[in-house]
């Protein structure tokens, strides 16, 4: 499997903000995530660092 954990990073930390991510997109309001059961959540923020190998996306809220 190829999906990946999206975490939000607040204060210095992690908190999860979806699982099983299949796809990003750039939105009008921020990135659309949706996960691999098609569920999609909108954020306003910015990627901050793919860890690939991790499977691991760290957004920081603009």
């Amino acid at each position: 499997m190829c999906e990946a954990n999206a975490y939000l990073r607040k204060d210095g930390r992690e908190e999860l903000f979806l699982e099983a991510v299949d796809k990003v997109v750039p939105h009008e309001d921020g990135l659309m995530l949706e996960d691999i059961f098609g569920r999609r959540k909108i954020i306003k923020a910015r990627i901050a660092e793919l860890a690939l190998v991790d499977h691991r996306i760290i957004l920081e809220k603009e």
